[in-house]
C-alpha cells in the first residue's frame, strides 16, 4: 500500500505539503515549502525525519496527510469582501496609497499552508488569521465589513481548537512566505475596535 502525503502545485504556492522535516515545518530551508526542498540540501548519509503537522485542529487523515479544512472554515467565517458584481471599477476610482497597497499585497501572500500552526507550541493560527484580516483591513474595500470580519474569524479560530498566541515568533520564523507578526498586532487592534463598537 502506498505511503500517503499531500501535494499539488510543486511551486510553493498551494501549501498542501503539511510536512515537518527534521524539526521544521517544510524543512530546514527558510522561505520555502516542502516541494522546494531538494535532496541536495542534505549531506550523504543524513537521517531525514518526516512527520505530519502536529495540531489538534489539523487531524491526521493517514500517514503524512492532514486535514487542513479548519483554515477553510475560518475563511468562510469572514475572509472575503461582499461586493456587487458587474463591470470593474476604474483603476483610479478609489485612491490607495502605494504603501498601503504594498503592505496589503504582502499580507495576501499567505498561502494558508499551516506552517505557523505547526511551529507554534500552542498550535495558534493567529499568523494565518491576522494575514487574512490585514489584507482587507489595509484597503478601503475591506473597511465596511472590518468589525464583523475580525470577530467572526477569531471566534471561528477559537471554536476549531487552535491555541492562543504567546508571541514567541516561531510562526514568523517558519513561515515560507515571511508573513510578519505585525499582522497579529493589527488583528488585535481590529478585534478590540470591533468589540468596543459593540
Amino acid at each position: 500500500e502506498p505511503f500517503v502525503f499531500d501535494h499539488d502545485c510543486r511551486e510553493g504556492i498551494c501549501g498542501m505539503c503539511s510536512l515537518y522535516i527534521n524539526g521544521h515545518p517544510h524543512g530546514p530551508n527558510t522561505g520555502a515549502t516542502t516541494c522546494q526542498l531538494y535532496m541536495r540540501k542534505f549531506n550523504d548519509g543524513d537521517v531525514i525525519t518526516v512527520e505530519p503537522w502536529r495540531s489538534a485542529a489539523f487531524p491526521i487523515i493517514k500517514d503524512c496527510m492532514v486535514d487542513r479544512g479548519a483554515f477553510d472554515k475560518i475563511m468562510q467565517a469572514g475572509g472575503y469582501v461582499s461586493v456587487r458584481t458587474g463591470q470593474a471599477q476604474d483603476a483610479n476610482a478609489i485612491l490607495i496609497s502605494k504603501e498601503a497597497a504594498d503592505e496589503a499585497m504582502d499580507c495576501a501572500t499567505c498561502i494558508g499552508c499551516g506552517a505557523c500552526v505547526a511551529a507554534c507550541k500552542n498550535g495558534s493560527a493567529m499568523l494565518f488569521v491576522s494575514s487574512k484580516v490585514s489584507q482587507f483591513a489595509l484597503l478601503p474595500q475591506g473597511r465596511p465589513e472590518a468589525a464583523k470580519r475580525a470577530k467572526a474569524m477569531v471566534m471561528k479560530m477559537e471554536e476549531l481548537g487552535f491555541g492562543n498566541c504567546t508571541n514567541t515568533r516561531a510562526c514568523e520564523a517558519e513561515c515560507p512566505k515571511h508573513e510578519s507578526i505585525s499582522n497579529i498586532a493589527r488583528l488585535n487592534r481590529e478585534f478590540i475596535k470591533a468589540k468596543l463598537a459593540d
